[in-house]
């Protein structure tokens, strides 16, 4: 017998005993009108809702589909509700269970509900990065033509993890993260919905909040958490889940952190302060505490690596191409594990040596272009291509640097109004202390410059 998704005894059972299943499952939307988020998937006529069968797709119908998103957002849910929605067969696969052996089976019932009965099949792959190369290239002719419409989910980077032929004959949808106000709104009609808690507790303000904090993003664990703290709360004989309760519960302690309010910003600020002044413990604590806050992984990703050119530079060239990874990796794996690589990061940038000469320097430079201190481009280096270029004197007496010993030209480079600035001034921090003899050897050779430009 085939996997089925959701089993006729696991319906029967939910039935007779709903409060025996978790919140998170006595809460799954039945329609896609009650799906929370993913409001950009969700308009009329969009691959979803024909795949669910609103409206005629015809020759244009909907072709198979990847869901691509992190835990907890959605991707599951989506599959219950066309398995709910729909009247074609419906069949569940785990990529972390299944193999090859299952997927022809699913394949092959497919083709014999076609062939006899005219009854189409979804497949819903779960988790499809975990298949191999091998175990992915036994979906191509189910896919290809169309014996099934696959929906498969996956919380890594398809582009990374899944097969070009694959990808390239299905739709990929990218699932966006939950916002505050959508898990607010979940757990608050699982506070008063039947299939929910049926209002046998409420849910203060400041309880709501940490709440929030906790899910992350992740609708699973919101709901999760808000079970636990209800559970507590009936437990004790209390009507309201007190923020001492839910902590009991989770254990897990209320951050005072309002991303929405001067404490994200503070936090933050602090998080670069800190890196900036080489504390290395102190910069680890405020990281911490933006996790805990539940903070956008990307967002700090970001504050790295501005703070990787503004307070380190050419100190240690090294520190942008590590936070650069770090953000790349952040996007590739989501909470929890990237925790891991924001560390790595902040810890690297921390104990780097210091220099914001880079930052300086452009900030300098972008003063004097502001003051009006712009002025024409020397003849010699405009542009000398086009026809009549050098009827205008463009180009002439330029000196190519490759030609000459060391690779200077002593020629003038800066307009008249700037000839001579110094912008960039390096500090003799970490690795910078080579550019600041370079810096100088190469000014002292372009200080030789003529009107004419001479080699040096």
């Amino acid at each position: 017998m085939e996997p089925d998704l959701f089993t006729a005894a696991a319906e029967d059972r939910q039935e007779k005993d709903p409060a025996g299943s978790p919140l998170a499952v006595r809460m799954r939307p039945r329609t896609l009108d009650e799906v929370v988020g993913q409001q950009h998937l969700l308009k009329p006529g969009s691959p979803l809702r024909r795949l669910v069968g609103e409206g005629d797709g015809g020759p244009a119908g909907p072709s198979s589909v990847f869901l691509w998103g992190p835990p907890g957002i959605g991707k599951t849910t989506l599959a219950y509700v066309v398995s709910q929605a729909t009247n074609k067969r419906f069949v569940e696969l785990s990529a972390i269970t299944a193999g090859v052996k299952e997927v022809r089976a699913v394949i092959d019932g497919a083709r014999r509900a076609s062939g006899g009965f005219g009854k189409e099949t979804v497949l819903f792959l779960d988790e499809i990065h975990r298949f191999s190369k091998a175990q992915q290239d036994s979906l191509l002719p189910a896919v290809e033509n169309r014996w099934v419409t696959l929906i498969a989910a996956t919380t890594e980077n398809p582009y990374f993890s899944v097969i070009s032929p694959l990808l390239s004959r299905s739709l990929l949808l990218t699932l966006e993260p939950l916002t505050d106000d959508d898990l607010r709104g979940l757990m608050r009609r699982a506070l008063t919905d039947a299939r929910g808690l049926a209002g046998a507790v409420t849910l203060p303000e400041d309880t709501e909040g940490h709440l929030l904090r906790i899910a992350g993003g992740d609708a699973r664990r919101a709901l999760t958490a808000l079970e636990a703290g209800a559970g507590s709360a009936l437990a004790k004989g209390e009507k309201e889940i007190t923020l001492r309760t839910l902590e009991e519960s989770v254990d897990r302690a209320a951050v005072k952190y309002d991303r929405a309010g001067d404490q994200h910003y503070d936090v933050a600020s602090a998080l670069i302060k800190s890196i900036r002044g080489s504390d290395v413990d102190a910069a680890l604590h405020y990281l911490a505490r933006m996790i805990e806050a539940g903070e956008d992984p990307r967002f700090i990703a970001r504050r790295l690596m501005i703070s990787a050119s503004e307070d380190i530079g050419l100190a240690d060239p090294t520190a942008l191409q590590t936070a650069v990874a770090a953000a790349q990796a952040v996007a590739m794996i989501g909470f929890p594990e990237a925790r891991i690589t924001l560390s790595q990061a902040t810890i690297a940038l921390a104990l780097a040596p210091k220099s914001n000469a880079a930052y300086t320097a452009i900030d300098a430079a972008l003063a004097d272009v502001r003051a009006g201190k712009a002025g024409p481009v020397p003849p010699h280096l405009r542009d000398s291509h086009y026809k009549g270029a050098q009827k205008l004197g463009h180009g002439q007496g330029y000196q190519y640097p490759h030609d000459l010993p060391g690779g200077i030209a002593a020629q003038q480079y800066a307009p008249d109004e700037v000839h001579g600035a110094r912008y960039y001034e390096p500090t003799r921090h970490g690795a910078e202390a080579r550019y600041a003899d370079v810096a100088e050897r190469v000014r002292a050779r372009l200080r030789g410059a003529t009107g004419e430009g001479t080699a040096g």
